[in-house]
């Protein structure tokens, strides 16, 4: 007898909820919120946005805050709406101040750590670099680790660390303070037509920056891809592509470049050619991989052409400097773009390839090539 819908849909949703990650929340509450305000313009700490990006990477079954909560009064209530244990720490013993919440909230995470096996993230909210041994340890009892701080004020051991660091000013909701050259007075209305049109002239640059960004990080997402397929071997997926360039740089975040999501980045990366989709093992997963002809062929070709012609003027041809010949014939050579290390593995590829001869050479102390 088939069952109801109503029932097979809430066994549908809870086998979803099986599979999700389990994660628990710790918030080093001064650390955040003072970093925030600092660097902010005065602006008050919101925890929503870090709540919204919890939820797109699982279900949250902890949260907790450590402070003395008599310096964030009015903070408590915003925490106690969203459902934040408040973990009350005095930070003040008489005469000297104690920072008690950093070993509490440490000695916590690690009891949870041992005390709940289904909890598989934790989220580490502090910028304080004294945090990086419990992130070290988490990881040792094979938990993930995501980071959370506000930018300016995080150690830069930190982000290193975790599986995965989301910078508090970046996530989609914070209100930042808009960009200002000076301090002072504003700027007298006669002058209005001339700074607009020095905003005019810095908008293509700034888009020209964005480029080369995207530029650079195309050169890194072909080295992995062909990392990956020329070490563990098997499908690179999207999904797994997208850890390991976290793996890479924890604070590796596709908006930063101008994409919504990590599939419209590599939508725009195959459009340019520097990798290719095709349908993966599970739907919204394509398998990336490097293109077989296209580019390379041509690269190939312009290395064949440059190798001929200095061959013609002076026999084989040495390859230091060969790199700098391709460039006067092609600026925009790289074969980083292709998914090469390094330009000798590049020339080794070529060689393979049957396009040129390559061969190490004692005498001259490098490698030679010749064309064929």
């Amino acid at each position: 007898m088939r069952a109801p819908p109503r029932r097979r849909r809430g066994r549908a949703y809870a086998d979803q909820v099986d599979q999700e990650d389990r994660i628990a929340l710790f918030l080093d509450y001064e650390n955040l919120a003072l970093g925030a305000r600092d660097h902010h313009g005065g602006r008050p700490f919101d925890f929503r946005p870090i709540a919204d990006a919890l939820a797109e990477r699982g279900r949250v079954v902890v949260r907790r805050a450590y402070a003395d909560w008599s310096y964030f009064d009015e903070d408590r209530r915003m925490l106690t709406r969203s459902h934040v244990e408040l973990i009350e720490i005095p930070q003040r013993m008489g005469a000297s101040r104690k920072n008690a919440a950093d070993i509490k909230m440490a000695v916590d995470a690690v009891e949870l750590a041992f005390e709940r096996d289904y909890i598989s993230t934790f989220v580490v909210c502090t910028g304080d670099s004294d945090f990086t041994p419990l992130v070290h340890k988490l990881r040792e009892l094979n938990k993930r680790v995501i980071g959370v701080g506000v930018e300016k004020s995080t150690s830069a051991l930190l982000p290193p660390a975790c599986d995965e660091f989301l910078y508090y000013d970046r996530l989609e909701g914070v209100d930042l303070p808009p960009a200002r050259g000076r301090r002072g007075r504003p700027a007298r209305l006669p002058d209005a037509p001339a700074q607009a049109e020095q905003e005019l002239e810095r908008a293509p640059a700034a888009e020209e920056e964005r480029v080369r960004d995207v530029d650079a990080l195309a050169v890194v997402v072909a080295q992995t891809v062909a990392g990956l397929q020329g070490g563990a071997g098997g499908t690179v997926t999207a999904s797994r592509l997208k850890v390991t360039l976290l793996r890479k740089d924890p604070t590796f975040s596709e908006s930063d470049y101008g994409f919504r999501t990590f599939g419209e980045l590599l939508r725009h990366l195959a459009a340019h050619n520097v990798v290719e989709l095709a349908e993966g093992p599970a739907k919204g997963d394509p398998e990336v991989s490097l293109p077989e002809h296209g580019d390379r062929e041509v690269a190939f070709g312009l290395l064949r052409t440059v190798v001929a012609e200095l061959a013609a003027a002076g026999g084989p041809v040495a390859l230091s400097g060969l790199k700098n010949q391709l460039r006067r014939a092609r600026p925009d050579f790289s074969e980083q773009k292709l998914g090469y290390r390094s330009f000798l593995q590049f020339c080794k590829a070529a060689a393979t390839a049957g396009v040129v001869g390559l061969a190490w050479s004692a005498d001259a102390d490098d490698y030679l090539l010749t064309p064929r």
